[in-house]
């Protein structure tokens, strides 16, 4: 795990935290230290070859955000990893294989050439929505990009 600047991770827990209560998300845990998720995207990456990205991102949200665990220990991800129908044996190996650390370098890279500087980003057209954003910041991001609202 690695700690943010400090007071930072504070105050970026509790814009997220703001941000899901309105949109009606519950039990997330607070936390003070933020992991590096560079294991848990290549094992995302190895679930997607398996055909099985979806439970396994589910299981790891779940894990991350409802429960606080750590999600760069390869125990906890290898049972991350079964509990989206993945052998935890297989998913071990994984996550420290040179095939997939490469594709988690080849993720940045392509996020860095597209100037992204945090997560989540969204392109709505050309302009970019960056973080836990209310409803309304997305709403005037299209308007801007030239959606025009039907009723």
């Amino acid at each position: 795990m690695e700690r943010l600047f400090p007071g930072r991770s504070q105050a970026m827990f509790a814009r997220m935290l703001q941000v899901a209560q309105m949109q009606g998300v519950t039990g997330i845990q607070p936390r003070n230290l933020m992991n590096n998720t560079r294991r848990a995207i290549a094992l995302a990456e190895w679930a997607r070859d398996q055909g099985r990205l979806h439970p396994f991102r589910e299981a790891v949200m779940r894990a991350y955000w409802s429960r606080g665990e750590d999600i760069e220990n390869p125990e906890i991800l290898g049972r991350l990893a079964e509990e989206a129908g993945l052998s935890a044996q297989q998913a071990v190996a994984a996550m420290d294989s040179p095939e997939y650390q490469a594709r988690v370098d080849a993720l940045r890279a392509e996020g860095m050439a597209l100037g992204i500087s945090g997560i989540p980003t969204v392109f709505v057209g050309n302009l970019r929505v960056v973080g836990a954003q209310p409803y309304e910041v997305f709403a005037e991001a299209a308007r801007r990009a030239g959606a025009s609202r039907r009723t």
